[in-house]
This record gives structure tokens, C-alpha cells and sequence, in this order.
């Protein structure tokens, strides 16, 4: 078993494949993209495998395949077979903003792929194409049909925006009436890309739920299941739930149990900091798999108590501005 030098448990790796999107969501990146990695920049996929067959031996359980956009990069399918074939492994899933996803809807449920986390900020589409800068919406909402028709249990995502999509709040929430889905409501961060110093929420987790509950009065709060970064919720006959995740007030840290990998290999203990070592360097360098165990090891041993200390020793106490796509969603 993996633990931190907080003594909390770590069996959840968070892999990203590509830095690279078809989408253009403002709050993730610039509208006209980022300066995309080069493809001997990006960790291969042999690398990823190796990376990953070693960590799943030394404790974790769970692996979500990220990007940037998962199913832009070439011959995604055939590394994730291969991934989910690693002893030990006991989940695999993924998050996707859906654009190219459906037809690879049966191959994931063939290979074991248990969820899907679906990235949809709102269910106007027109709103849809102000937000990713891009004209396809129709293609997200075929492949949550595909999975829902393929019963891969299906977790959409919505980050909340002033200004932007408030009001699909509550059509949002609509949508766990009739499918069993869960809608979780995420807090802006600062991971835009552009450079711009992030001057505060005002949409956080409290206002989310404030806002949810005058519409339902009678919604109910679940239980939350260990490790949980939302906050869940159930209205009463709906077939769905409802979850806020506090991704920028940042209250679940006391009992994170993630990792991250990022496109080019850097490792990060926690979605705030500024990475700790390179694992992909590692490997072209040679280094075996005892001593990159133990660099491992080691890292996990200092990992910040939460994402305010890890903003605050960032090198340089530059502010967070990278693009999530450069991290892993």
C-alpha cells in the first residue's frame, strides 16, 4: 500500500495521454490553442506502460486516462487494451469531452472500461459553441447515448462560469431525472492557459448548492464514498444524482489519494503543484525500475498537505496559469 507522509492512502493515478484538444472551452485554453508538445516531448505510450505497470505494483488500483483529449491521439484503443490488461489494475476509465468518443463506446466496455467521465457544460447549443469554439455538440450528446446505451456508468462534468452557463444549472440537474447519470458541478480554476492572474470565484460550491437547492427543495445529500471529491446529492424519484466538487476551494485534500502523470511525464502529487520530477526523463536516461521506484518514494514523501501549501511552494511563487490540457483533466 502507498501512502504520503500525511498517511494518506494513494491508489489513483490520473494518466494524460496529449495535451492536445479538438475542443477550445476558454476556460481550459486560448481560443487559438496552445503551443502543442512535440511527439518526442510526449511521454510514448511503451513509457506510459511501463510508468503505469510499475505503479499499479506498488499500490495503485485505479487509472483514468486524461488529456487534453484522449481520443485525439493515434491508436488510443490499443494502448488502453493494453493497459487494461495490467495485473492488479482493478479500474480503468476515462474522461472525454465526447467530440470523437462513440464509435470506441463498445471497444471501451469490451476491455472493462467501468466509467466515463463526460465533459458537458451546458445543454444549449448554442451556449455549447460560445464556450468550446466549436460546432459539436450533437456528437457529445451521441456518445453519452452510447454509453448509457452500453451501461458504462456516465459522470458529467460541468464547470461553472459567471456569466456563461449559470442558467444551465438547473436544466443540468433535469437531465438525472429520467437517465442515471450523475451531473457533477465543478468550480472555475485558474487553469486557463493564458497567463492572466485568476481573480476569484463567484461560483463556489456553497452558491452552486444555494442555487440547486431553491429549485429542489426536497434534494437529499448521500453519503460520500471514501475519497470522494464531491458532494453528493439525490433528488427524490429521479433516477440520477447531483455532485459539486470544490476543485478551487480545494476542502477534500485531507483525503486525496491522487497522483498525476502529465503529457510530457512530469509527475505531480497534487493538481496545484508545479511538479516534482520528470518520469519520462527518467526512463530515456535508463534508470531501473528499483531506483525509479524509490525516486517515486521519495516524492510521495513530501507532498504538501493540500493545494494552498502546494500553490505556495510552486518554483518561483509564479501564480497557476498553465492550461489543464497541459496537466490532465
Amino acid at each position: 500500500m502507498l501512502t504520503d507522509n500525511h498517511g494518506r492512502k494513494i491508489n489513483y493515478l490520473r494518466l494524460a495521454v496529449t495535451d492536445r484538444c479538438n475542443l477550445r472551452c476558454f476556460y481550459c485554453m486560448p481560443e487559438d490553442g496552445l503551443n502543442w508538445l512535440s511527439r518526442k516531448q510526449l511521454m510514448t505510450y511503451e513509457e506510459m506502460l511501463q510508468s503505469c505497470s510499475l505503479l499499479v505494483k506498488m499500490g495503485i488500483e485505479k487509472i483514468r486516462i486524461t488529456g487534453g483529449e484522449p481520443f485525439v491521439r493515434k491508436d488510443i484503443m490499443k494502448f488502453l487494451t493494453a493497459l487494461s490488461e495490467l495485473q492488479g489494475l482493478k479500474e480503468l476509465t476515462l474522461t472525454t469531452n465526447g467530440v470523437l468518443t462513440a464509435p470506441y463506446v463498445a471497444d471501451l466496455k469490451r476491455i472493462g472500461v467501468s466509467s466515463v467521465n463526460l465533459s458537458l457544460d451546458t445543454l444549449d447549443a448554442g451556449r455549447f459553441f460560445s464556450i468550446t469554439k466549436r460546432d459539436e455538440f450533437a456528437n457529445v450528446m451521441a456518445t453519452m447515448d452510447e454509453l448509457l446505451k452500453h451501461d458504462i456508468e456516465v459522470k458529467i462534468n460541468a464547470v461553472v462560469m459567471d456569466g456563461k452557463n449559470t442558467q444551465d444549472i438547473i436544466p443540468l440537474v433535469e437531465l438525472t431525472k429520467d437517465l442515471p447519470v450523475s451531473v457533477r458541478f465543478i468550480e472555475e480554476m485558474p487553469f486557463n492557459g493564458d497567463g492572466h492572474v485568476y481573480t476569484g470565484l463567484k461560483w463556489d460550491y456553497v452558491r452552486i448548492l444555494d442555487e440547486i437547492k431553491a429549485a429542489y427543495t426536497e434534494i437529499r445529500k448521500l453519503d460520500d464514498t471514501q475519497y470522494s471529491t464531491s458532494y453528493n446529492y439525490k433528488i427524490p424519484g429521479y433516477k440520477g444524482s447531483v455532485g459539486i466538487i470544490a476543485a478551487y476551494s480545494r476542502t477534500f485534500c485531507g483525503s486525496c489519494n491522487r497522483i498525476r502523470i502529465t503529457p510530457e511525464g512530469e509527475l505531480k502529487t497534487c493538481l496545484y503543484d508545479n511538479g516534482v520530477m520528470n518520469i519520462k526523463d527518467q526512463l530515456r536516461l535508463g534508470i531501473n525500475e528499483d531506483d525509479l521506484k524509490q525516486m517515486l518514494l521519495n516524492t510521495f514523501n513530501t507532498r504538501p498537505k493540500d493545494g494552498w501549501e502546494a500553490e505556495h511552494q510552486r518554483a518561483g511563487s509564479l501564480g497557476v496559469h498553465e492550461s489543464m490540457a497541459t496537466i490532465g483533466g
